[in-house]
């Protein structure tokens, strides 16, 4: 059977990585790259016998890809601190690395917000491409927002992740900020433009889908406050531009 290692990138997640760790401790081998934290989150890993790498912040894409580059197997999970893998997905990976289909394998996610399953919003649809032969594909290099290219075809797991995000509207107000910079000035490097009606009107788009369109209204007020705040992040990310352009 092909072994596998897992990867991923913290910063202060002493809050999260136990979770994450004990869910993974039957791969091979599990890499962290550390950008700088100052909590207990590397006691934790040194505790779980973790490879440990220490590295300045690089963006997303590039921390994820230096962290793969550690890895002395093909395989890959990639997988964030605040995720948790299923004792099904767990089983599921296991028999595909017997004899893998595919050079990559997208997961069934399912993710909670303040607390609570989100079970509609859009979020029902999540599929990230995590597991993959690092010999046909890798992290791009997008600083927000980043992705696993792979050549060749790839594969479906219907077994959940399961993602634990944003447990206070706190943690989704600073994540909206940093998101929304980093998407401005991705934008602002691809020479685009904004307006503050731009910004404004997709905002109200971005409500109207995800809480109408995607049924993010049965959600309940979860659904509702998630719905709200993922359009606030778009309005600002646009606003950002046009302050960039100004």
């Amino acid at each position: 059977m092909n072994k596998l290692s897992i990867t991923i990138i913290t910063k202060n997640e002493e809050k999260n990585i136990e979770r994450c760790l004990e869910s993974v401790k039957w791969a091979d081998e599990i890499i962290v790259v550390d950008s700088g934290s100052i909590d207990n989150t590397l006691k934790i890993c040194e505790e779980h016998d973790c490879k440990i790498i220490k590295s300045k912040w690089l963006g997303f894409s590039l921390t994820k890809r230096k962290a793969v580059s550690y890895a002395k197997n093909n395989w890959i999970l990639s997988i964030d601190a605040d995720e948790e893998i299923t004792t099904e997905l767990k089983d599921k990976i296991g028999k595909i690395l017997e004899k893998p289909k595919y050079n990559a394998y997208s997961i069934k996610r399912i993710s909670y917000y303040l607390g609570n399953k989100i079970k509609h919003c859009g979020w029902n649809r999540d599929f990230p491409l995590r597991l993959f032969d690092k010999n046909f594909g890798n992290f791009n290099d997008k600083i927000v927002h980043e992705s696993i290219v792979v050549d060749g075809k790839k594969g479906r797991i219907y077994q959940p992740m399961l993602h634990f995000t944003y447990p206070t509207i706190e943690s989704h107000i600073k994540k909206m900020d940093q998101y929304s910079t980093l998407g401005a000035q991705t934008l602002f490097e691809k020479n685009r433009n904004s307006t503050i009606l731009e910004a404004i009107l997709r905002g109200f788009f971005k409500f109207i889908k995800m809480y109408f369109i995607q049924l993010g209204f049965l959600d309940g007020a979860n659904g509702f406050v998630l719905c709200e705040n993922s359009a606030i992040g778009v309005y600002l990310k646009y606003l950002k531009l046009w302050k960039l352009r100004k």
